[in-house]
Parts: C-alpha cells; structure tokens; sequence
C-alpha cells in the first residue's frame, strides 16, 4: 500500500484513479506517445527513473520496454496548469533511433491527416514481429 504522498496528491486524477501522460523525447522533443498512470505506477516512475505506465487494456502496470527493451529513462516530469496531465520528458533507448511505438516506429502519432484520410508518414524502424516475444 502506499504511502501518502503530497506530491501524488496534487495531482488531479481521473474517477478511475488514472492521470493522462505524455511521453517526449527529451533531446528532439518529439511527441512519442500517449499513455495512463495510477499512483503506483507514477510512484515508481519517480522511484526506479524509467517509465512505468498503467495499462487500461490488461489492467496491470506496464514497465515500458519489458518485453521489447525499449525502456524510457525519465530526465524531468511535469505537470500541466490543471494539475490533470503529466509530461515526461525521457531518453528513448534500446534501439537508434529509439522506438516508442509497438508498431516499431519512433512515435506513436506517425499518422498525418491529408484530406479525408490518415497516412502514415513514419517508417517502420524495426519489425515488430522482431521487437516482442509472443
């Protein structure tokens, strides 16, 4: 169980316990992606210096780059002016240039609306076939 924390508690969270999180490449500052944090995962974020999310889908915390190596070491964390979204800043490693996506791009947002249509303008660095055990 956790301890309370201050810094935690001035953090608006969702009904769900969750905090909106964006990770960026902390020397392009590229957008790499979009993620979610309970408590825990954020304490232990600060705790251990690499990215530990909550993942929605599997209901369970998700250390980044657990299966694929592609680990996110935290430089700065921050919080917006509604105290209801954090900012990571990190070093992206594991592959160069780092892959965030499980796509095995750099980015998760490597689609660009062009018209009515989403195109990918990213390329895919390494397969992901290649990157993840099954």
């Amino acid at each position: 169980m956790l301890l309370p924390t201050p810094w935690l508690d001035n953090i608006t969270w969702t009904a769900d316990g969750l905090v909106p999180v964006i990770a960026q490449e902390w020397h392009s500052n590229d957008v790499l992606m979009f993620a979610w944090m309970n408590r825990e995962a954020l304490a232990l974020t600060v705790e251990r210096g690499v990215a530990v999310y909550w993942s929605r889908s599997r209901g369970k915390l998700w250390h980044k780059g657990e299966e694929s190596g592609h680990v996110q070491t935290v430089r700065e964390i921050r919080l917006d002016c509604d105290n209801d979204v954090v900012l990571l800043r990190v070093e992206q490693l594991g592959h160069e240039p780092g892959i965030a996506c499980h796509t095995g791009r750099h980015s998760c947002f490597y689609q660009r609306l062009d018209g009515d249509q989403w195109v990918s303008v990213e390329p895919v660095i390494k397969d992901p076939a290649t990157i993840y055990r099954a």
